[in-house]
């Protein structure tokens, strides 16, 4: 069959940010689970918002032969009039973008999808569309990008890289479980990290019996707040011990600093689920931009189960392969390989607690009243075997990865 043609939409092209640790994986080989993985898909065009200091767009599309456009349109239909590409990399992340006053930076996700699906519909012929990370940092624009992607048959994936993170030590909860409890640690601003944290969070308890029911409300918790509601018995202190042992491999409290860690404050998300499942979401003391442990304990159970989601060597870049892979098979396909409604979800749970934080109050989410079920992507995650081929010894390359770098082809 014909490779498919992508588009790719990015705010700006720079080391290390979403565009760069993504594309590099469309443009030259990579390594999933330790095996050199050809892209089965063309990159053919580029549309950059922006051009920062230090960009990469102009020396990466000459390298590759890659026009750059100057419109969404033009990139979609190649200079043409009409549609001519069989998917779209839709990248909003990172650049110069104003901040509101909730703290929200106005990532450009809306008006992005809003071009692609003009093009879309003008043509009449869909095509699966990959969202970076949240839809929208607005509810009202996150739900209008995805009733119209509905209405359009668009097939539609969105969300990062960290659920696919290897788990470690090795976690598979059974099949219709159900929680008592569940909380996710990570370390970084509740924005851009609470954001994942949502992500990983959905991400384990969709499975469990009856799936995803919704969520009720959200609870921004500063760090009295947290020991409060703590004391109240509203969340637990020894499952995030627990959650910090499975990466210290001691049990730890979230409001104690690790090591050299910048101290930058615990705060929480607590998050009322409408089957009655609370869970939580705690910033640890410390900055850590890999910070991303889970805990929980299931119904009738007194052992608590925990794990963390381990990036890789380079921080974060590598973990982006899997991501790559997973875009890659949703182009291929054109069907998504977990649903989109966790991102959609997601998205609404951040802007609520965007919104509970800044009113220091609870936010009831009535409009995250829906349910959905969840897809078994267990062949999208990396299992940790790419680490034995990239290790923490390997050298970060300075511009465009390639495995054959780490594995050359004999």
């Amino acid at each position: 069959m014909p490779r498919p043609k992508v588009a790719a939409i990015f705010t700006g092209f720079h080391y290390r940010w979403h565009a760069h640790v993504i594309l590099e994986n469309f443009l030259e080989p990579y390594i999933f689970n330790g095996k050199r993985t050809t892209p089965p898909v063309d990159v053919v065009s580029f549309y950059a918002d922006q051009f920062p200091d230090g960009d990469m767009a102009r020396d990466t599309a000459r390298a590759y032969g890659i026009p750059i456009c100057e419109s969404i349109r033009e990139a979609l239909c190649l200079g043409g009039s009409r549609l001519a590409v069989d998917a779209v990399l839709s990248i909003a992340e990172h650049g110069d973008y104003p901040t509101n006053d909730f703290g929200q930076i106005e990532y450009p996700h809306k008006r992005f999808f809003d071009e692609i699906a003009t093009v879309v519909h003008e043509a009449g012929r869909p095509i699966p569309v990959f969202n970076d990370k949240h839809l929208s940092h607005l509810w009202s624009e996150a739900k209008e990008m995805y009733d119209t992607a509905k209405e359009l048959s668009i097939p539609l994936m969105a969300g990062s890289s960290a659920p696919l993170a290897q788990r470690d030590p090795a976690l598979e909860l059974p099949k219709n479980c159900e929680f008592d409890e569940v909380l996710v640690i990570h370390g970084g601003p509740i924005e851009a990290y609470g954001f994942h944290a949502f992500e990983l969070l959905l991400s384990m308890v969709e499975a469990r019996r009856g799936g995803e029911s919704g969520i009720a409300s959200v609870e921004f918790l500063d760090a009295a707040g947290l020991k409060k509601a703590a004391e109240e018995g509203r969340w637990s202190m020894p499952l995030a011990e627990a959650a910090m042992q499975a990466e210290l491999g001691d049990p730890q409290s979230p409001f104690k600093a690790i090591g050299d860690e910048n101290v930058v404050g615990t705060n929480g998300v607590l998050v009322t689920h409408r089957d009655g499942l609370t869970s939580m979401i705690l910033r640890s003391e410390s900055y850590n931009a890999t910070r991303w442990n889970f805990a929980c304990r299931l119904r009738g159970e007194s052992e608590i189960r925990a794990t963390r989601w381990y990036v890789g060597p380079w921080e974060n870049r590598n973990l982006f392969k899997a991501l790559s892979h997973a875009i890659q098979q949703h182009f291929v396909d054109g069907k998504a390989p977990y649903p989109v409604e966790r991102t959609l979800m997601v998205s609404g749970m951040l802007d609520a607690s965007m919104k509970s934080q800044h009113q220091r109050v609870p936010v009831e989410t009535p409009d995250l009243g829906f349910a959905y079920s969840t897809l078994d992507y267990r062949d999208m995650r990396e299992t940790g075997a790419s680490w034995k081929v990239i290790t923490e010894e390997t050298p970060q390359p300075s511009g465009i990865d390639s495995a054959d770098s780490w594995l050359p082809l004999e």
